[in-house]
């Protein structure tokens, strides 16, 4: 945790990003996907957050610039960032850049797990600067990033 936000309750606040698309969970290729809905999501990773004292903030946004200017906010309001760039994540060498910017502790997660689908989905550029990794872990995938925020914030 950064000595800005350390012990502060912006230090327990996570911002937990989702990028393109993401706000068609549950009715977007839920054969793939699933059928649990965004605002689903939210509610289990606030459950979560709440059992460890946390404060999920969210942000789902289909647009790049909104993703940075989030991240940067968080650079003084966040302890630490949870992200699902979907498409974002193998385009955005900024998005990457807004993330080591602000260096706050941060775990990717996917859905689905990349590495079984298109080679194009295999790279990531987000990763390089992503304290975790989540991946094919359906929606689940946003309590363990939530838990493994919790781990991170109490180091």
């Amino acid at each position: 945790m950064s000595d800005r936000t350390a012990g502060s309750e912006a230090g327990r606040t996570v911002l937990f990003l989702n990028g393109p698309n993401l706000n068609l969970l549950g009715t977007r290729e839920p054969d793939r996907y699933g059928s649990t809905t965004l605002s689903q999501v939210q509610e289990t990773a606030t459950k979560t957050a709440a059992e460890h004292d946390l404060t999920p903030r969210f942000v789902q946004s289909n647009h790049e610039g909104v993703l940075i200017d989030a991240i940067h906010a968080a650079r003084t309001e966040c302890g630490a960032i949870v992200i699902n760039p979907a498409g974002l994540t193998h385009t955005s060498v900024a998005l990457r850049d807004a993330l080591a910017a602000v260096a706050l502790p941060t775990v990717e997660l996917h859905i689905t797990n990349v590495h079984r689908r298109e080679e194009f989905r295999h790279h990531s550029h987000i990763s390089a600067v992503a304290d975790a990794l989540i991946v094919g872990a359906g929606t689940h995938g946003y309590v363990l990033a939530t838990l493994h925020v919790a781990h991170l914030l109490s180091r």
